[in-house]
């Protein structure tokens, strides 16, 4: 029975370290046109339409280049709608109340600009750092300043999960 504990332990040490390995690009998703994507130039009121559904919003220059400058996500917006009797610093952004006197017009309005990202190119481990140190659930993939994909923790507990069941860590290319 050792032997067989031995070899399970192998097995699983081996397969996190391939999984480590990855590149990004072989599990990102890669369909862009599903993304929540939005133009800086967008209305607020478009911005919170899609926050209703989604948690994140990407914001580009434009949506043909798709050259990303900003984030804005649910809780960037619950620090603005929040009540101010709590310290700015508790929902990690300075206040902004922006939308409550109407002059947040755009989505370039409330975004944030600095963005984490990570490439088709990088490895997965670097991937998980990132989401970890920053305390993200996804990150942006880009090929230069375009965004091409989106990596999120769902996906890799998703892919890793399957991976222990037997499945390939990476899908046919046809399938992405």
């Amino acid at each position: 029975m050792v032997l067989l504990y031995d070899d399970l332990m192998v097995e699983s040490d081996k397969l996190i370290s391939d999984f480590y390995e990855l590149e990004v690009g072989k599990l990102m998703d890669r369909r862009v046109w599903d993304l929540p994507l939005m133009e800086k130039k967008d209305d607020i009121h478009h911005v919170l339409s899609i926050l209703g559904g989604r948690n994140h919003v990407w914001v580009v220059k434009n949506k043909e280049d798709k050259e990303l400058v900003g984030v804005i996500t649910e809780h960037d917006i619950l620090s603005i709608l929040a009540p101010k009797k709590f310290p700015s610093y508790v929902f990690g952004m300075p206040d902004i109340s922006s939308i409550r006197h109407g002059t947040a017009k755009t989505a370039e309005d409330v975004m944030r600009h600095r963005v984490i990202v990570c490439s088709p190119n990088d490895k997965i481990i670097d991937a998980l750092m990132k989401l970890v140190k920053y305390e993200l659930r996804r990150l942006p993939v880009l090929d230069g300043k375009k965004i091409v994909g989106e990596l999120t923790l769902h996906q890799l507990i998703r892919k890793y999960y399957g991976a222990t069941q037997y499945h390939s860590l990476v899908e046919d290319e046809e399938e992405g």
